[in-house]
């Protein structure tokens, strides 16, 4: 058994608390998510609960975690700097319990990962591998070091729909608990046997928690119900209110106007008699007031984000060849090593098309490729966002700062109201880029996209760091973008809902995939 107990987390910058006072208990079997949008605290509570010195620069906390002889196997969001540099092969022999493994051993777990049995020994950097297969090595090297209890932080992010499969069945078949940070629904509603749900609501002033034993779609439909049902009951009790206040009303008038207007000594008989009216009226009054403090409260929830991504000029005439690009052979990065062959894409109007493949077959090398073509064109107003926010992103400037391009007041203070839509805090909008999570960045980046007018745009998983509740809406703008998209995804509902064709990337180029994913 793993429990945590009175956990309250506040930021040192703004002093802002995000969690407050919350308790969890983890037992066999237990297959908990943490949901909830971009900067709620999800990736910090994993941190504190891993080692709590994780977080000690730039948070205040207080709680207790009890072990109960439990091992932690903790997968980070990002692979910490200081592991970038080293080769494949001294990133899995500093774990000791790695060199204990036997090769057949490990030749089962990178037949599961989808690897080949050599991969261990890579001397090639960890920085250079795809986003995915950094994800392959951290998950093998902490199966190696046998964890009881798994916390993992994204583990679904970058890695191809074969080995998100594998991660469904090793979550499903672990024989502890896991608790799991993840934004792809499909995983969640695959596995997830409880739901955390952290909310910030009133302006992010207010933080809140949820713990529901259920799995994550009945959560949602039964939250969704409740919260229904609630503002229909306080809808109709507001309306009885109105129509009491108004009677009282009418009544107050009524007798103020026998008394303005009738001649009469307050010790006669029909003076007693208005002043017994009044004082019932105002009785009345007074206990109305106190039933209304007991009236059902309108619920409060956290919206789901929302913007628009074009508008009528980002449309693409659809006899218009917006690509017709043919590589030859599609080189690594560093130019060592050929990926593909005879890779030939062509995309005419509007269309949405989105590159599968497994991890490592230089999906994101071909797209930035393309997206140094496209953003080169004058007949096409292309947009790029990447896979690594940093490649664009400057961490040391403000949100504000970056998205301004004039200087002028007004601007700014639009740029204000859209990051406020977008559910960032004054504070927030004044903090480095560096310090937000993960999902606000992506949101930077799709607020600039949704400034700069463009057309043509070029994704590499633009769905990573979204929210499972703000998923729905992100795929929804993708999907009514009136311009062309060229996106590389392994997000199954994204691929479904968003895409009007799904093209492989093979050895041998791209190949077409027919009935992959129904509309």
């Amino acid at each position: 058994m793993f429990q945590i107990k009175n956990v309250t987390l506040t930021h040192k910058k703004d002093l802002r608390t995000i969690l407050d006072g919350f308790s969890l208990v983890l037992n066999k079997g237990d297959r908990a998510v943490l949901i909830g949008e971009e900067g709620n605290g999800k990736t910090s509570l994993m941190k504190w609960i891993y080692d709590p010195d994780l977080v000690d620069d730039y948070l205040e906390y207080k709680g207790e975690r009890i072990m109960s002889g439990e091992k932690l196997g903790y997968l980070p969001q990002e692979l910490p700097e200081g592991e970038k540099n080293k080769t494949v092969c001294e990133y899995f022999c500093e774990s000791a319990d790695f060199l204990d493994k036997t090769p057949k051993e490990l030749a089962g777990l990178a037949a599961d990962c989808r690897v080949e049995a050599q991969f261990f020994y890579r001397d090639q950097e960890m920085r250079t591998l795809s986003g995915g297969e950094r994800v392959k090595a951290q998950m093998m090297r902490i199966l190696c070091e046998n964890p009881t209890i798994l916390l993992l932080d994204e583990p679904s992010n970058d890695i191809d729909i074969e080995t998100l499969e594998w991660m469904e069945e090793l979550i499903n078949g672990w024989p502890y608990a896991v608790l799991f940070i993840s934004h792809d629904e499909t995983l969640i509603e695959r596995t997830a046997n409880r739901v955390i749900h952290f909310e910030q609501i009133r302006r992010k002033t207010l933080c809140r928690h949820t713990v529901a034993n259920v799995p994550y779609r009945q959560y949602v439909e039964e939250r969704l119900s409740s919260f229904e049902k609630q503002e229909q009951i306080a809808q109709s009790e507001r309306r009885e209110k109105r129509i009491r206040d108004e009677k009282i009303r009418k009544m107050e008038q009524s007798v103020n106007a026998q008394l303005s207007n009738a001649n009469f000594n307050f010790h006669d008989s029909i003076g007693r008699l208005l002043k017994k009216k009044m004082k019932n009226v105002k009785a009345m009054e007074h206990r109305f007031e106190r039933e209304d403090e007991n009236m059902t409260e309108m619920p409060e929830q956290e919206e789901a984000i929302f913007f628009k991504l074009g508008d009528a000029d980002s449309v693409i005439p659809s006899g218009k060849w917006v690509v017709q690009c043919t590589i030859p052979e599609l080189f690594t990065a560093d130019g060592s090593r050929v990926l593909a062959k005879d890779v030939e894409l062509k995309i005419r109007g509007s269309e949405k098309i989105a590159i599968i493949g497994d991890n490592g077959s230089g999906k994101t090398t071909f797209i930035a490729k393309l997206a140094e073509e496209l953003l080169a064109r004058k007949d096409i107003r292309a947009q790029y966002m990447p896979q690594n926010y940093e490649e664009l992103l400057p961490m040391d400037e403000t949100p504000v700062d970056y998205l301004d391009t004039t200087g002028d007041k007004e601007e700014r203070t639009r740029i204000r109201t859209y990051l406020g839509s977008l559910k960032y805090t004054a504070d927030e909008m004044d903090h480095p880029i560096r310090e937000l999570s993960g999902g606000q960045k992506a949101k930077v980046l799709l607020l600039k996209l949704s400034m700069s007018g463009a057309n043509v745009l070029i994704l590499d998983e633009p769905t990573r760091n979204f929210s499972p509740l703000s998923g729905p809406v992100i795929r929804r703008m993708l999907k009514e973008f009136p311009g062309a998209i060229i996106s590389v995804s392994h997000d199954r509902k994204y691929l479904s809902e968003v895409c009007d064709r799904i093209l492989r990337l093979t050895p041998e180029g791209l190949k077409e995939e027919q009935g992959m994913f129904e509309k």
